[in-house]
């Protein structure tokens, strides 16, 4: 068992605050030191190059677990709309442009789905995990979770797509729900899960 005193120290391989918020959320409590690339001064970056969320989670874990000799944890994650035949996907942070932002991704999306009836609206989100540590990956995670894409953009909250996220249990976008209830269904929360419960497993 370790001891609580003792943390291990977890790279958050990611720039992206809002992913670092929920991650930092769903950890709380477990004996981990958690860092920032930020709060290490890291500005090289792993360029994205596979054509899944998978590979490029794997990729990120093992680019800076190697680079910083630290347990690493990368994710990515993305919109799949059956309509557009899956994207945006791993171009989700981007499928406005290089210099997209959130607000240029979501027009995009609203304009493209513009004249599609509700029925062929559906979309899901998935995230992935990848845990490395010395350019080893040691476990991965997934989660996702459907539902449909908004007419409009609904609430303020969250980040990236969620104000046009329509979570049919919910009745509402992800842009409306609370950071807490959106943790416990989202796909990061739900691939977040599982990589508490290995936590704990490994240190019960």
């Amino acid at each position: 068992m370790k001891s609580k005193s003792t943390k291990t120290e977890l790279l958050i391989a990611t720039t992206n605050p809002g992913k670092l918020r929920e991650i930092k959320a769903a950890l709380k409590d477990l004996p981990l030191k958690i860092l920032s690339l930020k709060e290490l001064g890291l500005t090289r970056q792993c360029q994205e190059k596979g054509n899944t969320f998978r590979e490029n989670a794997r990729a990120k874990a093992i680019f800076y677990s190697r680079l910083t000799n630290i347990l690493t944890l990368a994710e990515d994650s993305g919109l799949e709309i059956e309509a557009l035949n899956g994207a945006p996907g791993v171009r989700s942070a981007r499928f406005a442009g290089p210099q997209a932002n959130d607000e240029k991704n979501i027009a995009k999306v609203l304009s493209l789905l513009k004249n599609v009836p509700w029925p062929k609206r559906k979309a899901r989100f998935i995230c992935y995990l990848c845990l490395a540590r010395k350019g080893k990956i040691l476990k991965s995670f997934k989660g996702e979770v459907r539902g449909w894409i908004a007419e409009k953009k609904r609430g303020r909250r969250g980040f990236g797509y969620d104000p046009i996220f329509f979570y049919r249990p919910f009745k509402r976008t992800f842009g409306e729900i609370t950071a807490k209830e959106k943790n416990q269904i989202s796909h990061r929360g739900r691939a977040l899960r599982q990589l508490r419960k290995w936590f704990e497993k490994r240190w019960g």
